[in-house]
């Protein structure tokens, strides 16, 4: 049987990458996905790809920085589903730079979208959550955000914020029947990587005890196992999937 049959799912960040490969895990495994993300276009490519593959989805233009359009959200998807099962925080950005040169803009941005906007999406959603008694929450970290990483200031300190939300929320609705957890991917093999130099790319698998980059879709099965029943008994970890990791 599908582990996640009927459950209503909303994924951050859908329109490509470990988001998109999420949104097509959870199909699979019998979830009613929504496609959430700012690029009209680039989401409704995405949406396309689920059809061709035989799921069915729906999708969502939202600046999720905006809580005027993450509460739209809510009430549309709770108008036509009656309830949220699976949130899915993955939408991310980096503006990277070493400290002495970061811009506070660049600082803020990062914030906003990587921490901020997971604080008031999963607010808005959290009410739903506690009037069923039950749901799912996963927060995207990354190992950026368990060790460092050079040129990193905002994006490591979003990503740690993050681990500290997922285990303040693990303790505050947990006892109402909701579990939070975090991923913290190495490597990924998306589009953001589109741009690093082959050098780069080379010392990032040569960090790797694998000696490769992580695929979308090895990020999306972990997600998966999180959403689904068989980790009911797991709640306020933040777990690395990174084929093991030196920095």
């Amino acid at each position: 049987m599908p582990r996640l049959l009927k459950k209503v799912a909303i994924i951050r960040g859908a329109a490509q990458g470990i988001g998109l490969a999420t949104a097509r895990k959870f199909a699979a495994e019998g979830a009613k996905v929504v496609l959430v993300d700012m690029n009209q276009d680039s989401l409704h490519a995405a949406q396309a790809t689920l059809t061709d593959a035989g799921f069915t989805s729906e999708v969502a233009v939202v600046n999720v920085t905006e809580r005027a359009q993450v509460d739209a959200l809510v009430e549309k998807v709770k108008a036509e589903h009656g309830r949220i099962d699976i949130l899915v925080n993955n939408a991310g950005i980096t503006r990277d730079a070493r400290l002495i040169n970061m811009t506070e803009a660049q600082f803020d941005q990062v914030i906003s979208v990587n921490l901020k906007a997971v604080f008031t999406t999963t607010q808005a959603i959290a009410s739903t959550m506690l009037e069923q008694g039950s749901g799912v929450i996963l927060n995207a970290s990354s190992v950026v955000g368990l060790y460092g990483n050079f040129g990193q200031t905002n994006y490591a300190a979003s990503k740690y914020g993050v681990i500290g939300f997922t285990t303040t929320w693990a303790r505050e609705l947990g006892p109402k029947g909701i579990r939070v957890n975090a991923v913290c991917p190495g490597f990924i093999n998306t589009p953001i990587l589109a741009t690093v130099p082959e050098k780069v790319l080379d010392v990032m698998k040569g960090q790797c005890w694998q000696r490769r980059l992580g695929q979308p879709e090895e990020i999306a099965n972990a997600y998966a196992f999180l959403a689904s029943d068989e980790a009911s008994y797991i709640n306020g970890v933040a777990l690395e999937v990174s084929g093991g990791l030196s920095i």
